[in-house]
C-alpha cells in the first residue's frame, strides 16, 4: 500500500501563488506515475497535471503556463508550484499516484482545500 498525504493548501488571493507537497509513504517502490487532481464543488474531478518516472509532464489545459509539477525523489515527495492564482483554481487538490508491480493500482491522497479569494 500507498500512502499519499497533501499539504500547503489554503487561502490566497488572485494573483498569489501556493506550493502544495504530498508525502509518499509505505511501498513506494514501482511507483511511474505521480499527480495532482482537483474537484471544486459540484463538478467532476479533474487533471491538473501528471509526471512520470521519465520526467514527462502533463498538464490540464486550465493551468498551462501557471502550474508547475517537480518531484523529489530523494525526499519521496511530490510538489504543485501554483502561480497566478484565479477564483476558478479554488477547489480541493488531491495527490495521486500509480504503481506497476506486475498489475496497475492506483492511490489517492486525502485531499488539501485551495481557496482563492479576495
Amino acid at each position: 500500500q500507498v500512502q499519499l498525504v497533501e499539504s500547503g493548501g489554503g487561502l490566497v488571493q488572485p494573483g498569489g501563488s501556493l506550493r502544495l507537497s504530498c508525502a509518499a509513504s509505505g511501498s513506494i517502490s514501482g511507483i511511474n506515475t505521480m499527480g495532482w487532481y482537483r474537484q471544486a464543488p459540484g463538478k467532476e474531478r479533474d487533471l491538473v497535471a501528471l509526471i512520470t518516472t521519465g520526467i514527462s509532464t502533463k498538464y490540464g489545459d486550465s493551468v498551462k503556463g501557471r502550474f508547475t509539477i517537480s518531484r523529489l525523489y530523494a525526499k519521496n515527495t511530490l510538489y504543485l508550484q501554483m502561480n497566478s492564482l484565479k477564483p476558478e483554481d479554488t477547489a480541493v487538490y488531491f495527490c495521486y499516484a500509480q504503481q506497476f508491480q506486475g498489475s496497475i493500482s492506483e492511490f489517492w491522497g486525502q485531499g488539501t482545500l485551495v481557496t482563492v479569494s479576495s
